[in-house]
Order: structure tokens, then sequence, then C-alpha cells
């Protein structure tokens, strides 16, 4: 039997697929045991242990399906830093979220590095009537003359330029809009829309139920990421913009819904 042109599987130790593994779920936000199952060229069952190991030791977090990368639930990652994550992915999903804005619209503006991407990418618009809790959005935005640009009264946080509070409830309440641009920190598998701070949301949910659409932007590493906040579920938004496919658990969830999906 001639072996010259056989190829032997070349396998790799177990600490380097995990490092490997961490390393990809960095990079992807979210990966599905079938695409580690086929980049490893290792069983199912390797790769659920080797996860079910990672996740144990806190690297990552496991899911039904797959796991997401390792976090806090009851603390964001510092602003400075989100301003520079995925910024790529981001303006791409803004370009494409502002198509869907007619010029002449009203619109709610949120709390994010996503939504400030939004703002740049509405500048080529025309005639808008923007209220936004977020002094970034603001400052964006007033380079439009022909935009009216209404900041929401309220507690002025440091970290992020975001106002919160019951005031800016208050404010926010006064308003009916044509759209509710929202950003979100997490996705559950289970279509859960999670945040971190409870008066973000608060404010986040009186854009949503005042706006007659809701438009939440959402890159890739916001499925499976873990939070304490409920904000509500995909089921309440009318159409989620992203840059990937959601994983499996979620896309179905998402399917028993009126939910568009838009990939970007």
């Amino acid at each position: 039997m001639n072996t010259e042109n056989v190829t032997t599987p070349i396998t790799i130790p177990q600490s380097q697929r995990h490092e490997m593994i961490i390393n990809l779920i960095k990079k992807e936000g979210f990966v599905t045991t079938e695409a580690l199952v086929q980049h490893f060229k290792v069983t199912p069952q390797t790769i659920r242990r080797d996860l079910n190991e990672l996740d144990h030791q806190g690297k990552i977090t496991r899911h039904h399906g797959g796991a997401g990368q390792a976090n806090s639930s009851i603390e964001n990652t510092h602003y400075s830093e989100r301003q520079h994550h995925l910024n790529a992915e981001k303006n791409r999903i803004a370009a494409e979220l502002v198509r869907h804005i007619p010029n002449n619209s009203s619109l709610f503006i949120d709390i994010g590095t996503s939504t400030e991407a939004v703002a740049r990418a509405l500048l080529n618009h025309r005639n808008l009537k923007v209220v936004t809790n977020n002094l970034h959005v603001a400052a964006i935005l007033l380079s439009r003359e022909d935009f009216t640009v209404i900041i929401a009264g309220g507690e002025v946080r440091n970290r992020d330029g975001g106002i919160i509070g019951e005031a800016t409830r208050d404010f926010i309440g006064q308003f009916c809009m044509d759209f509710a641009i929202t950003g979100i920190s997490g996705i559950d598998m289970d279509g859960n829309l999670l945040d971190f701070d409870y008066h973000e949301v608060r404010v986040a949910q009186v854009m949503m139920s005042n706006a007659r659409r809701t438009f939440t932007i959402a890159d890739h590493s916001k499925f499976g990421r873990n939070a304490m906040i409920r904000l509500g579920h995909v089921a309440d938004i009318d159409t989620l913009f992203t840059d990937a496919q959601p994983p499996a658990p979620l896309l179905e969830q998402i399917r028993r819904t009126n939910t568009h999906i838009v990939l970007c």
C-alpha cells in the first residue's frame, strides 16, 4: 500500500485547543458547537467537554448550541473601550439602518456607541427631528442646520455622556416619534434584551413605548452576552439590524415573532 500521499490529521493538544477556542470567541462574540467541530476536526463530544471546562473556569460562557464571551453581568465594558470595539461592523450596520429612515422623520436615539454610529450615518439626511438622552449624539447632529435636536433633561453620566433618571423618563414621555433607535448590551438565547443599567433601561423602554417603530442595532458580539437588567424581548422591536446571522437558538426565538432581521 502506497502511503506517501496519505495525510494524517494533526491532533491539537487540549490546552492549545482551549486557547484557540477562547480566541475565536473573542473575535466572533459567539461560536456554535458545530462550527468548532468543523474547525478542529474533532467530535461534538470533545467540543462540548472543552466548552464545559472553559465555562467552569470562567473563561467563556456556555450556551445551548455554542458559547460566548465570559463577561460580568453587573458591569459593562468601559465606554472608551466600546468606542473602538468593532467600529467597522457598527458603521456598516448604521449605514444600512439609516436607509430605512426617510427624510422629514422624527426619532428617539438612546445611549451607546452603536447609536452614535447611527447619528453619524444620519448626517446625509434632511429635516430630522431628534430627541435624545445622549450628549454625543446631540453633538454629532448639531452640525446640520435643518435638524431639530432636543436633549432630554436629567442626570448626566460623566463616563459616557448619557442622561438618565426619572426626569429623563418624564421628558421622553411627552413625545410620540416615528422611530426609536436603540442599542443593547446583550441578547440572550431566549430572546431577552439585556442591559447593565436599570435607569438607562427605563428610559429606553419609554422611547420604545412612544415610537411607532423600534429599530435596534446589535453587532454579533451581543449575541449570548450576559447582563442583569431585562429591557424587553426581541418581540418588542420591529427590526433588528446586525452584521451576522444570530445563533440557531436565538434565530428560532426571533422567527416566532414579527420581528424582522436585516443582515448588514
